[in-house]
């Protein structure tokens, strides 16, 4: 215990007085501090002036990291006939249909990420309050419903980011890995700071970035100048 805590102290010391650093100051401080026995997770976090609550301020979408997110994506498909080996060929870990339900049905969610093709939406329909709360219901809008399932497959396997605008206007996501170097998560953050100004909503209004926060797994939260993070700095 006496261990951890003065690491945890170490690392507050370190960012004790740092506000809306640039990103290259933002990536460094958090992969320095970044000291747990397990390469932690770089993650961002951003407060938007949106409210999710209004059909025309949501904010959703996905975004390909230039790097990779580090993780291993675990993959399910709801598909039948040829679109299952089409998924199977792809790299999908779980290919299903009726007993892929009652298998999620039963508590076992083994996967990252669920696609389905269309004609599979009356099945997977019916598990909307199971894989709703975990934000891992198939959607046209993010591409997982789709008779592409193969690219969509891939695309997980190979570093696409999903984000939705939780009820206080905040979107979060796991962008790297703190064995990334400098440059690559530097890179990632950039890319998904992008992708989601470009899915600012139309019912949205007053300022829309209003906070962009970068942290690791185990350790405190700096937050990063708003230009620096869209890229006009």
């Amino acid at each position: 215990m006496a261990k951890h805590g003065k690491r945890t102290t170490a690392a507050r010391e370190a960012f004790a007085g740092k506000e809306n650093v640039t990103v290259s100051e933002a990536v460094s401080l958090v992969k320095d501090n970044a000291k747990a026995k397990f390469d932690e997770t770089i993650e961002v976090s951003m407060v938007l002036g949106v409210d999710p609550r209004h059909a025309d301020q949501m904010v959703r979408g996905t975004v390909t990291l230039p790097n990779g997110t580090g993780k291993t994506v675990r993959v399910a498909v709801f598909a039948k006939g040829e679109k299952a080996e089409e998924a199977k060929a792809a790299g999908a870990d779980i290919v299903g249909a009726e007993d892929l339900m009652e298998t999620i049905q039963g508590g076992e969610i083994n996967f990252d990420r669920c696609i389905a093709t269309p004609d599979m939406m009356g099945i997977v329909g019916r598990l909307g309050k199971v894989l709703g709360p975990r934000n891992l219901m198939p959607n046209p809008r993010v591409g997982t419903v789709t008779m592409d399932v193969a690219e969509a497959v891939k695309a997980a396997k190979g570093g696409q980011v999903q984000f939705k605008a939780e009820k206080a206007g905040v979107v979060h996501a796991g962008i790297g890995k703190a064995s990334f170097d400098q440059k690559a998560i530097e890179e990632n953050l950039l890319a998904f700071v992008d992708a989601v100004s470009k899915a600012k909503p139309a019912g949205a209004k007053g300022t829309y970035m209003r906070k962009v926060s970068l942290t690791s797994t185990m350790g405190p939260g700096v937050s990063v100048d708003i230009v620096s993070a869209t890229g006009n700095a």
